[in-house]
């Protein structure tokens, strides 16, 4: 596959946006728990998280995106960081001043709902539009998590970035990534997925659970004894007091106060199933795949390289489901998206 690196081309400007700033450095509208976070890695990246007001069609205001964006562009094919499932953009801090160091013009990007965008009017404002008749009827929690979370990555991409990208996916992220691909084949010009969930059915039974219970098992799966145990799984080899820590950075996003509705409403909706997608992507593909994933079978990695045509697979050794978090892997996982 070739570079990542191209020829300078021309892009939208990123306007510059006020950020008020908290006594430790963080942005002040990050749960005051930031500051327990003692990975050096997570805290850098966290105080560079910003929201960038973003239009969306529904509504006449802007909706607050969050995400890191380049300190500077430098005219580089843009390489854009999706996350997982229920997660940030503070799961890039490790690869991302790699990315960044190489010279590439890279934005971890949060998906709507997660992360941490300020949700606090924009779920009123869509659920208002339904109900005007600005949108297609349909079910509230549905166009809440999908529409918008569809939508507004739409648009920041219009808004300021308006080039082909590299779009790199892991886990969930890499059924948003095949999505928007899918739909917007224009946009990318090269996927990456890593440990991609692509196969799932969406969220399955879990969309026809009553509200009330919805809220209950969002709830357990805020908790940290679920979080630890989740965050256990997902990695490989990792000290108790960096798991520890990983899990305090991996459950920041959840203390906004939006969180829960947010959450429920993707559960409701039936989330993405994308298997249809997957046999109609075009784009030079690469795979990554940590060998000793226990949350998605590398099975699943081997079917989806033969599905993709264009496609090439690479294995991390000794890595779990997210390789891109394992601090001392995030050189070689580097080396293989700089090089797709």
């Amino acid at each position: 596959m070739p570079s990542l690196l191209v020829t300078s081309t021309t892009s939208a400007a990123i306007p510059r946006v006020s950020i008020r700033v908290s006594v430790n450095g963080f942005p002040a509208f990050l749960p005051k728990e930031v500051d327990k976070i003692r990975d050096p890695f997570a805290r850098d990246m966290a105080k560079r998280i910003e929201r960038l007001p973003v239009k969306i069609s529904f509504s006449t205001s802007s909706i607050m995106s969050s995400c890191v964006k380049p300190l500077q562009e430098r005219g580089t094919e843009p390489v854009v960081l999706l996350h997982g499932f229920d997660s940030s953009c503070l799961e890039w801090r490790y690869s991302y001043p790699l990315l960044e160091g190489a010279g590439l013009d890279t934005w971890a990007v949060d998906i709507l709902g997660w992360g941490f965008s300020d949700l606090r009017v924009s779920l009123f404002k869509l659920i208002h539009a339904i109900l005007m008749e600005m949108l297609p009827p349909c079910n509230v929690a549905a166009s809440v998590s999908s529409y918008t979370r569809y939508n507004v990555f739409i648009f920041l991409w219009r808004t300021y970035i308006a080039r082909p990208m590299v779009l790199v996916g892991p886990s969930l992220g890499a059924s948003v990534a095949l999505d928007f691909v899918a739909n917007h084949p224009e946009t990318v010009s090269k996927l990456v997925m890593i440990d991609a969930s692509v196969y799932a059915e969406g969220t399955g039974n879990l969309a026809k659970l009553p509200r009330i219970v919805a809220y209950a098992g969002v709830s357990i799966l805020k908790s940290i004894p679920l979080r630890f145990y989740v965050n256990s799984l997902a990695l490989n080899n990792v000290s108790l007091q960096s798991s520890w820590d990983s899990m305090n950075a991996g459950r920041l996003h959840c203390l906004q106060p939006w969180w829960e509705d947010a959450t429920v409403d993707f559960m409701l909706s039936g989330g993405y199933d994308v298997q249809n997608h997957v046999k109609q992507i075009k784009q030079e593909t690469l795979i990554i795949w940590g060998q000793d994933d226990q949350i998605v079978s590398s099975k699943l990695a081997l079917r989806l390289h033969h599905e993709l045509p264009d496609s090439t697979l690479v294995q991390i050794p000794g890595c779990g489901h997210i390789p891109h978090v394992e601090a001392r892997v995030g050189g070689p996982v580097h080396s293989e998206v700089y090089s797709a």
